[in-house]
């Protein structure tokens, strides 16, 4: 598999609040954008997840917020899968500034369903699937 990019975000204007710090529901959009970016990175983008009829909704988010982000500063976002079961699995995030300090860290646990909202086991179902995301962790 070839070598996984980092998502790469410059903080907006609009995503700043009036004391000029980027407004905490950013991160968890900038979560989302990594995990996009990720999942077509290795032939598994979301339109494509959709096609199959498979939807991966969040179950949970938990973060930490470690130091502001302001405008026009840019964010690397790495993110890895801490755990893949059958039904389930979990991303890590860890957003870095441009001087290399971590600003921000999250997991996220998504769930598999099939888009008639039935639950479905991955591994069994779709194992390619689960084959590359196994190898992101």
């Amino acid at each position: 598999m070839a070598q996984i990019r980092e998502y790469i975000h410059t903080v907006q204007y609009y995503e700043t609040d009036k004391m000029g710090v980027t407004h905490h529901s950013n991160y968890i959009r900038w979560m989302e954008e990594a995990r996009v970016d990720l999942l077509s990175q290795i032939g598994w983008d979301y339109g494509k997840l959709e096609e199959m009829g498979i939807a991966s909704p969040v179950v949970s988010i938990s973060c930490d917020y470690r130091k502001p982000t302001t405008f026009s500063d840019r964010i690397s976002v790495r993110i890895w899968v801490k755990e893949i079961k059958s039904v389930t699995m979990r991303f890590c995030y860890e957003m870095k500034d441009e001087s290399g300090d971590v600003v921000f860290t999250a997991e996220s646990l998504h769930g598999f369903f099939r888009t008639d909202g039935k639950p479905l086991k991955l591994k069994k179902e779709f194992p390619e699937l689960y084959g590359a995301l196994e190898k992101l962790q």
